[in-house]
């Protein structure tokens, strides 16, 4: 995921369309945009993408878009850097208003309802994909039976640090053996 232009584009122009009705979309880019979204989202391949849905007008100037996003990914594993698909399913809804209120004060709360953004002259529903794809990736992929190795590094002459010595109850797991031995209650 880069700051590189986006590889696709399906723009719809909410004042061309139909205003008393839901407008359908069922976006699947070709194999070629495909392969475009997998280098830039940095994926060694996208064996699909879908983002079937509706826009439809709220009122007179407000729109909804609700749909469902679909793909399957081929990301490489954090461990062993294996290939690792996954499939990803997300349900999509977008609020888009003509007249979004500004935020007034210094410090702003979040509005609870986050799928509200003001409404552009062009919604596009490539961008939209492209948005749902990059939040819905795993962070770290991980093959099946893929491990981390303890590793343990410490200066010479000290006592090594190990994974299991940081938690928080290890010591205690310490001082139950030592009572255990001596036999004290």
């Amino acid at each position: 995921m880069t700051d590189a232009p986006l590889p696709w584009s399906a723009p719809l122009r909410p004042a061309e369309l139909a205003s008393r009705k839901p407008n359908r979309f069922d976006l699947r880019p070709d194999a070629e945009t495909r392969a475009a979204i997998a280098d830039w989202a940095g994926l060694e391949a996208l064996n699909s993408l879908r983002l079937n849905g509706t826009l439809t007008p709220q009122g007179r100037t407000d729109w909804t878009l609700q749909a469902e996003f679909e793909a399957e990914v081929v990301q490489s594993c954090v461990v062993t850097l294996a290939p690792v698909t996954t499939k990803l399913s997300e349900g999509v809804q977008r609020h888009y208003l003509a007249e979004m209120p500004e935020p007034e004060g210094d410090e702003v709360e979040m509005p609870e309802d986050d799928t509200s953004e003001p409404l552009p002259a062009v919604v596009d529903l490539a961008a939209v994909a492209l948005e749902v794809l990059e939040l819905a990736l795993p962070l770290y992929p991980r093959a099946p039976g893929a491990e981390l190795d303890e590793t343990v590094v410490t200066e010479p002459g000290a006592v090594p640090m190990r994974d299991e010595d940081t938690r928080p109850f290890a010591n205690l797991r310490d001082l139950m053996a030592k009572k255990d031995e001596t036999g004290d209650e």
